[in-house]
């Protein structure tokens, strides 16, 4: 698929500044939108908005399609009368940390979240003529798909204390009909909140995207190849993955031993059994990226060389040392979603160790792929990531989520030699390393250039979104408010128009700012 020239920020919503201790889908993320609007910039790039399990990852989610809760903006819920202000004024005081909290955040904002949704459900139960209780029934009619197994799971996990799905009784576990009906009237009220709640994130997440796109501004999305184990896909499709008889994974995923990790890395995702998704036509796939391209404009997909083989490591195994390269679905797959959804707007991270297979799939398939030009300066085959071995069809990163800061790279990751080959090519910058590289992305040919916020803002591994290595500690990050200053978008803008990346605003003004907020804001 073609892509449009443009350039965009990197930032996942949960780093914006916010009140309620983690960054939402409130008035801050509107604010960004402006910025990327005054800054000629047509693309944000998030990461995947599921609800993050174990670790708070966005990549290791309790559900392929739910939203996460955490990001609904109580503001927002206030101002549709959902929920007081009085009650969520002491929020700014009790959660003011420099980082997220997000213990702290769950065990203050989710029981609001459901106070907000018991009184949404209170105030519309007997009103069948209300406007927003006929967009909830609507979206409970359009999402029954996957909404009701993520609520059965969501309120199960509840109840049984956070426990994974195995441990639960039998019944519940193996989702035996008769156990399934029981629980569901006995959690009626639970359940019915729970699809309160993912109505009030889709309802939010829908205005905010229509805003920006009257904009000209697109949303980057990013889908995680491998699902959770403790979550509500697996549990709904055990079949599609290498259980045992117990329900316990055969083999998980990960990566081998390289020059990052010399035990590799033990992601513990359960594996997909290709052959059965092929022989079903792939159909959990289809839903799964129809329904991305639904949320999102573009979707990256993360780890592409899985889709060609991945590492499989026996579940016994306590790091990924032993394991092997089984082969991934390759064109099959691709070729049945273009069959019944079309072209898609794929991006393909294609980082790490890439065999010429993996690039020959992404390049039959018309992907492109991602360039990061911290890495183009090692030894003489990391130039591949610099801009005069680039062909159009990719898309170039400063730096990535996974990647430390520009400026931290530079203080403390960069070789000596790595400095002075930087240097040589890119030459010496008034203004920083940061923005040396920002103007290599901008001015190079690839047909997209994405900066992660940190670099347009110079900061250091201070500000780091992730360590990949790191089990505890990551994904944290959050910037102040006031710090998008109108200096840094003229800045950006002058850049993206010498560099023809200024978006097309065709689509825009077609409704007014107060009218899309109120058409859409939950």
């Amino acid at each position: 698929m073609s892509f449009e020239r443009l350039a965009g920020i990197l930032l996942h919503p949960t780093s914006l500044p916010s009140r309620s201790g983690i960054g939402d889908l409130g008035p801050e993320a509107y604010k960004f939108v402006d910025f990327l609007s005054e800054a000629k910039l047509g693309l944000w790039q998030i990461l995947p908005l599921s609800p993050p399990g174990l670790g708070n990852s966005p990549y290791s989610a309790i559900s392929a399609f739910a939203g996460n809760p955490l990001l609904i903006s109580l503001d927002r819920l206030a101002d549709r009368g959902w929920i007081s202000r009085d009650k969520i004024k002491p929020l700014a005081a009790s959660l003011r940390e420099k980082r997220i909290d997000f213990d702290q955040v769950k065990a203050v904002k989710l029981p609001l979240l459901k106070e907000a949704a018991q009184s949404f459900l209170e105030r519309n139960f007997h009103e069948r003529n209300n406007r927003d209780r006929q967009r909830f029934e609507a979206f409970k009619r359009e999402n029954d798909w996957w909404l009701e197994d993520f609520v059965l799971f969501s309120v199960m996990r509840t109840v049984h204390r956070g426990e994974s799905w195995s441990t639960w009784p039998r019944e519940l576990a193996r989702r035996e009909p008769q156990a399934l009906h029981k629980f569901g009237l006995q959690y009626q009220r639970e359940l019915e909140i729970e699809r309160a709640i993912q109505f009030a994130f889709f309802e939010q997440w829908r205005a905010l995207r229509r805003y920006a796109a009257e904009r000209g501004i697109k949303v980057v999305g990013d889908v995680a190849i491998f699902v959770n184990y403790d979550s509500a896909d697996v549990w709904r499709h055990p079949d599609l993955f290498y259980l045992d008889d117990d329900l316990q994974p055969m083999i998980v995923a990960g990566v081998p031993p390289d020059a990052f990790s010399a035990s590799g890395q033990r992601w513990g995702n359960p594996l997909y059994r290709w052959d059965v998704l092929k022989a079903r036509g792939y159909d959990w796939w289809v839903q799964r990226m129809s329904w991305a391209v639904t949320v999102c404009d573009i979707v990256r997909l993360d780890h592409f060389r899985g889709f060609e083989s991945y590492w499989a490591i026996p579940a016994s195994e306590p790091t990924a040392v032993k394991g092997s390269w089984d082969p991934g679905p390759k064109d099959g797959l691709f070729e049945e979603l273009r069959r019944q959804l079309g072209d898609l707007p794929f991006i393909a991270e294609d980082l790490g160790m890439i065999t010429p297979a993996v690039h020959e799939l992404r390049e039959r398939l018309g992907i492109p792929g991602m360039k990061v030009l911290q890495f183009g300066f090692g030894d003489p085959g990391a130039r591949i990531y610099l801009p005069h071995n680039f062909e159009p069809n990719c898309v170039v990163y400063t730096g990535t989520h996974d990647n430390d800061t520009t400026i931290g790279w530079w203080n403390s990751g960069a070789s000596v030699e790595e400095k002075q080959l930087a240097l040589a090519y890119i030459g010496e910058a008034a203004d920083g390393i940061h923005w040396a590289f920002i103007r290599a992305a901008f001015t190079s040919v690839a047909t997209m250039a994405i900066v992660p916020l940190q670099d347009v803002l110079g900061f250091d591994s201070r500000s780091r979104m992730n360590t990949p290595s790191l089990s505890d500690g990551n994904w944290g990050w959050q910037f102040e408010s006031g710090l998008l200053s109108g200096e840094v978008a003229q800045k950006l803008a002058s850049l993206a128009t010498v560099t023809d990346r200024a978006p097309s605003l065709s689509t825009a003004g077609q409704q007014s700012d107060r009218e899309v907020r109120e058409d859409f804001a939950a």
